[in-house]
């Protein structure tokens, strides 16, 4: 935030562990698909001396978006720790995607951050999903920046995307949102787009030239006076504002001028406490270049604007039972709990979980506890295990660089974890803890998928396992009433990336079938059946009859069985064999092989020998006289109906209802909530809902998000149910 001189270390430097929580900086890059976070992260990596050219370590990989799967989609699918050094600070990097269906990824950064980089493209500028993240951080006082990109674009404004910016984010406090750089433009190009060349410091009166691939400094002309002290006054007065002295206003007022170095402590102290968010512009460095536009600034606010890892609240600490544990956070002299925030497998070393330190200090070869516990509703089993950690590095690239230990505050890979998953804790294995897991959004998507060959099969539950493993986002579902394994996802793409990890990463190949619900069957009106089941062929036959009568219930009643038998003429013996044969082909269906519900079966008669009578016999009679009742009834197939809350923007209200609607939904009411949103509750059969993760991102351009849960099941329309059989007939 000045023009003092700078120290950084280059790439052989960089895999030392910081020595205090005060020289570490966690920051979470945010932004929409395409807006330049990835390429912001090469840029400060080089600047910092960390790469010898653009997204280039010595093996020639790229710091982010490594993974082959990233090159192959062109977009960023998984979080990146990018870590680099600027004046004696280590400044850990989270590049996280910035398309929806990895939305689990950026809640992992934003857990394991202490700040957050809003990165904005002039050219497409601030989406409603990246508001919605804006808030989430707001709702907890993470504090943010903004950084503006893609100036190089024809119609990029830094002004004008400050002003949006500004709209967007600074809700009841619009100064709050103000730039600390003007951008400084050179000659117009041919089409007339003036290239930003330069940035002129708004507190210090500098100006920064980078034509030259260099920063540097020197005074302003007169020509940029007018706008920069303009531009400095509204921004000198957004840091008195926030000032915790609060007599400073009250002297700028009256006159007084106020020392820039107060101003400048000022302004980082509103930032880390977040109740400031400076604007900032960044470009890549050109071809041959040492540093982008923008860099040194961004490095400079980051280690001294963004807190350190003291100043953050921890997440809650408890014992594995739930009984609540005290501890003084981010000291490495406490006892050990740190995070997996992140899974991935390589090839060569394994398992590699990436981890945050909040306590302690974590040793290379040191025996600790692993925790797992919440996450039984998305296949993944509570576990209490011990495990030796294999090695502690430092990831860049595809590289893993060794240390020998992690302090409270920073984050590392450890490698070898057979047994943790994302969201797990690491603690002492003397003293085992367990922190309070982040939200996750509940995958809504089925995809049910089938091994593609008898060697793929004996490798997909391993396989399976392994992913859910890694992504605490995916849900895996064996359902025993369709028969499918179901991994539930976020959207297309998420399921794509986990088919392409299946192949390639754990080598099972697997068909993608269609989805089915769980359907159910029940009566449609009074019905009775006899059940005969008479042979006789040598030695003891076989002999059992019995009558009975099927009534539906109400919805919610199950399968309930009366005995109306007198005289004898089932013995008491065999009617409980009766009840097992009929529920046993309840069970089964009785029409289109889905359970049947909701009925009473009322044993009337029957008949029984003294000799050929067993429990087999009356139990296939109990069966054969509930598929005769069922063949003279009207069968009705029931569906599954869920609840489902949209949260939606105020502009997408009318089309969401509509939609709704045209699914065979029952609006039930709206909701006003915060922010311009509204709370749209409905109840929608299950099968109209299937892809509803999708439309709905479409519908909403991004900005919605819904929930749902099981209700009930109730009859499924006629012409509906005429046409399901006859798509199972064909199918079959």
């Amino acid at each position: 935030m000045g023009d003092k001189a700078h120290t950084h270390t280059g790439a052989a430097g960089r895999a030392t562990a910081a020595d205090h929580p005060t020289s570490v900086r966690n920051v979470v890059l945010v932004g929409h698909s395409g807006s330049g976070k990835t390429t912001l992260v090469e840029a400060l990596a080089l600047t910092a001396g960390a790469v010898n050219r653009a997204g280039r370590v010595e093996d020639g990989g790229c710091v982010s978006d490594y993974d082959d799967m990233e090159h192959r989609q062109q977009r960023s699918v998984q979080l990146s720790l990018v870590p680099v050094e600027w004046d004696g600070i280590k400044i850990n990097l989270l590049d996280t995607p910035g398309y929806a269906d990895f939305v689990g990824e950026l809640r992992a950064g934003l857990r394991a951050a202490d700040a957050a980089l809003f990165v904005v493209s002039a050219s497409d500028g601030v989406d409603g999903a990246t508001r919605m993240v804006w808030e989430e951080c707001a709702a907890v006082g993470m504090p943010r920046a903004i950084v503006i990109t893609h100036l190089e674009a024809a119609r990029a404004d830094f002004e004008e995307m400050t002003r949006i910016c500004a709209e967007a984010f600074g809700g009841d406090d619009p100064d709050a949102v103000l730039p600390l750089y003007l951008p400084l433009h050179g000659p117009p190009a041919p089409d007339g787009h003036a290239p930003v060349t330069g940035l002129v410091g708004l507190l210090s009166r500098k100006l920064f030239d980078y034509a030259s691939g260099e920063r540097v400094a020197s005074e302003p002309g007169e020509a940029e006076l007018p706008q920069l002290d303009e531009a400095r006054s509204l921004l000198i007065e957004g840091i008195i504002s926030e000032s915790e002295d609060e007599t400073l206003m009250e002297r700028y007022l009256g006159g007084e001028q106020v020392d820039v170095k107060t101003l400048i402590e000022d302004l980082e102290r509103a930032v880390a406490r977040g109740v400031f968010f400076p604007v900032l512009a960044a470009a890549p460095a050109a071809d041959g270049a040492r540093q982008g536009l923008g860099t040194v600034e961004l490095l400079e606010l980051i280690t001294r604007g963004f807190p350190t890892p003291l100043e953050r609240t921890a997440p809650r600490v408890t014992t594995p039972e739930g009984a609540g544990r005290e501890l003084r956070m981010c000291d490495p002299e406490e006892s050990l709990v740190a995070e997996v925030v992140k899974t991935s497998s390589d090839p060569y070393v394994g398992r590699i979980s990436m981890v945050r330190v909040f306590s302690g200090t974590l040793r290379a070869d040191q025996t600790v506890h692993v925790s797992g516990h919440g996450m039984t509703d998305r296949g993944h089993e509570d576990h209490d295990v011990d495990e030796r950690i294999g090695a502690l590095s430092t990831p860049f690239g595809k590289q893993q660089r060794p240390v020998s230990h992690v302090i409270a505050g920073d984050l590392a890979c450890v490698a070898k974890l057979t047994r943790a998953e994302t969201g797990d804790t690491l603690s002492a294995k003397d003293d085992p803890l367990l922190m309070a897991p982040w939200e996750m959004p509940d995958p809504l998507l089925p995809l049910a998928i089938e091994a593609h060959s008898k060697p793929d099969e004996d490798k997909l539950s391993q396989g399976l396992a392994r992913l859910v493993a890694e992504d605490p986002t995916m849900r895996l579902e064996h359902n025993q009433d369709t028969h499918q394994v179901v991994l539930w996802c976020l959207g297309e793409a998420h399921a794509d990336v986990a088919l392409e990890r299946l192949r390639s990463r754990y080598g099972v190949q697997v068909d993608v079938v269609p989805h089915r619900v769980a359907l159910r069957e029940t009566f449609g009106g009074r019905a009775a059946g006899r059940g005969r089941h008479v042979k006789q062929s040598g030695g003891h036959g076989q002999y059992a009859i019995c009558e009975i009568e099927v009534e539906p219930l109400p919805g919610g009643s199950g399968i309930e069985f009366v005995d109306k038998v007198v005289g004898g003429a089932v013995p008491r013996q065999f009617i409980p064999s009766v009840e097992k044969g009929v529920r046993a082909q309840a069970a089964k269906g009785v029409a289109a092989g889905h359970p049947l519900i909701d009925v009473r079966i009322t044993l009337l008669d029957g008949k029984a020998h003294s000799v050929d009578s067993s429990d087999a016999a009356f139990q296939t009679a109990g069966a054969l006289a509930l598929r005769e009742a069922a063949a003279e009834a009207r069968i009705h197939l029931l569906e599954p109906v869920a609840e489902v809350s949209v949260l939606v923007g105020d502009d997408y209200v009318g089309p969401v209802m509509s939609d709704l609607s045209g699914r065979r939904g029952k609006v039930l009411g709206t909701e006003q909530t915060s922010g311009g949103r509204t709370l749209v509750r409905a109840e929608v059969p299950e099968i109209e809902i299937g892809r509803y993760a999708v439309d709905l991102r479409s519908l909403s351009h991004g900005t919605a998000r819904f929930d749902r849960r099981y209700a009930r099941h109730e009859p499924m329309p006629a012409q509906v149910a005429d046409r399901l059989r006859e798509e199972v007939r064909v199918a079959s």
